[in-house]
């Protein structure tokens, strides 16, 4: 650590921080709204299309300002857990589950088993700061 840091006090350093923090979280909030204004209108102008293309029965019309695609999107989702993950080990079908390690199922289970640990995890530890308002 270079010794400017270690100069300025650590008040006034969480003091700057939280100032900056506060900001940052009053531009997210302006920005996020604002995105969440222009998504809906996008929202209304893509309903729009959508139902003047399905009542023309296209799925695609150029236009002088771009091409329009009407395409049909499924999405797969269970209300069962528990039977699904019977039907993945049942069918040995373990492709239907995304790859991605849930965080915390992960660091429970290595808790609760200190020496089984699968082929090929990695981890990776870091340090984090937080600064918390002063309790008065």
């Amino acid at each position: 650590m270079s010794d400017e840091h270690e100069l300025i006090p650590l008040d006034k350093l969480a003091k700057v921080y939280r100032k900056i923090y506060s900001r940052v979280q009053e531009l997210t909030r302006e920005y996020e709204s604002e995105i969440e204004k222009l998504k809906a209108q996008q929202d209304e102008l893509k309903n729009a299309m959508k139902d003047q293309m399905v009542a023309l029965g296209t799925n695609s019309v150029k236009t002088d300002e771009g091409t329009i695609i009407l395409s049909q999107k499924v999405r797969y989702y269970t209300d069962d857990w528990d039977s699904f993950k019977e039907f993945v080990v049942t069918n040995e079908a373990l492709d239907l589950f995304e790859r991605r390690i849930s965080q915390k199922n992960m660091a429970l289970f290595l808790e609760e088993n200190p020496g089984l640990v699968p082929a090929g995890l990695n981890s990776l530890q870091d340090f984090a700061v937080t600064v918390r308002k002063p309790t008065k």
